[in-house]
């Protein structure tokens, strides 16, 4: 019955002429996007730089595999799309913590033509970003013995000139995905980024147990631990804590009476996502990083690398720190307060104003906390897998919450459009609360 239900969905897919074409330009960039990803920016032996990638812990754990990661094994093989939606993203969100920390840059936000300005600074910021990236990548290619032919100024300006240019395209890219395609072009092409070295991982592991360096028994303990975690982390993904707002009865303009109401406002338990754990492995990789380049300090390198004791503990201890720092800065209990104040809305038992703000702000606080454990849990998980497994992959951590957040994300978009034409949508039962939004979804999905 369920997959009745799917088929039917998927064929109501080609009957909403506006849906079909969304899918259809998003799939067309995201072809363009992995041919880009196959073309070398020339001056660079790929064989050395992916030698260092497989051999060195900086460049498989530390911030260079991250990066690796987010780009789809770009970095690795040097493409003109190597630094992929990177600058993008690093762009959009230093702009994000200026508007938290600046308020003539939060006003702006607030402004349909602020947000243009900021939309345009944020290119410039993407540029700028590029640049310098491309840059140190020229400089740590030249670092690496046989990895550039004819080192120089000359090699670092082409780099700097490809990879600006392939950055800078991806983000049209992904600006064109988001006006006119299906769901945020940033978050699918790291998306596809991901999930393109997942099967090449599965199919190694395959190859593994057929020569006996991986048991079956192992084997099948890991396919249940990937079960129990992506569960684990729809269901954060999806909880949420529903405060109860009660909208009364009001005039409107020329007699007409607005009924009583209730609603609610979802408050997400993980309303951080997947950026503490970013931030977080970015500042624990600073000593090994500072390490590679500089020649020094190896010894502090080795105490922060993966798997020591000092890294368990600094790492949950920044991932929980980032999970309320960032919630802090997306979310404005304030704002949210004003708004209900305006709408006539209210809690019951809270008066309107401040003290709602206090009372949002303190269960924000309260709910916060388990999200941030179980980003912590999830972010040190593959590393007690590989310890115990030997596995060619990793999964969970940073790949995992950002598949299943982009996927429900785009699922979600998808039943909007079916649910407008009055088709049912993928499944009948059950209701999916994301991001704010509320679908008919049905139960099992996932």
């Amino acid at each position: 019955m369920a997959q009745n239900n799917a088929a039917q969905a998927v064929s109501n897919i080609f009957k909403t002429p506006e849906l079909k074409d969304k899918i259809l330009f998003t799939l067309l960039c995201l072809l363009i996007y992995r041919i880009g990803a196959h073309v070398t920016a020339p001056g660079v032996d790929v064989v050395a730089l992916q030698d260092f990638f497989r051999n060195s812990s900086q460049g498989s754990k530390g911030l260079l595999g991250l990066y690796d990661l987010f780009t789809g094994g770009q970095l690795s093989r040097a493409t003109v799309f190597a630094l992929g939606i990177m600058p993008y993203i690093s762009s959009s969100i230093f702009l994000q913590i200026a508007g938290a920390v600046i308020p003539q840059v939060d006003k702006m936000q607030k402004d349909e033509e602020g947000r243009k300005k900021i939309n345009q600074w944020t290119r410039l910021g993407t540029v700028v970003l590029a640049l310098v990236q491309a840059w140190g990548f020229a400089l740590f290619t030249e670092s690496l013995q046989g990895a550039v032919a004819a080192p120089g100024f000359g090699f670092r300006l082409e780099m700097a000139f490809f990879l600006t240019t392939g950055a800078v395209f991806v983000m049209w890219l992904g600006e064109q995905i988001t006006e006119r395609g299906l769901g945020n072009g940033a978050s699918l092409l790291i998306f596809f980024s991901i999930v393109e070295r997942i099967w090449p991982g599965i199919g190694q592991t395959f190859k593994f147990v057929s020569t006996g360096a991986i048991g079956a028994f192992s084997l099948l303990v890991l396919a249940l631990l990937m079960v129990a975690v992506v569960a684990a982390v729809v269901a954060v993904t999806l909880a949420a804590r529903k405060i109860l707002i009660q909208i009364p009865q009001r005039t409107m303009a020329r007699g007409r009476m607005r009924e009583a109401s209730r609603s609610y406002i979802p408050l997400r338990i993980n309303a951080s996502g997947v950026m503490p754990i970013v931030f977080a492995q970015s500042v624990i990789v600073v000593p090994g990083a500072f390490a590679q380049f500089t020649g020094h300090g190896q010894r502090i390198a080795e105490l922060f690398q993966p798997g020591t004791t000092l890294y368990y503990i600094l790492s949950a201890a920044l991932i929980l720190f980032f999970t309320y720092f960032y919630t802090s800065i997306i979310f404005n209990p304030i704002d949210l307060a004003e708004n209900l104040k305006k709408q006539g809305g209210f809690i019951p038992g809270v008066k309107p104003g401040a003290k709602t703000a206090e009372y949002i702000d303190a269960v924000v606080s309260r709910i916060t906390l388990p999200g941030a454990i179980f980003l912590t849990i999830i972010a040190l998980l593959p590393i007690f897998i590989t310890n115990l497994i030997n596995v060619p992959f990793a999964f969970g951590g940073t790949s995992l919450l950002i598949v299943v957040g982009v996927a429900l994300d785009t699922l979600a978009q998808m039943q909007q459009h079916l649910l407008l034409r009055k088709y049912d949508g993928f499944m009948k039962k059950g209701r999916l609360k994301f991001r704010g939004r509320q679908s008919t979804m049905g139960g099992g999905g996932f």
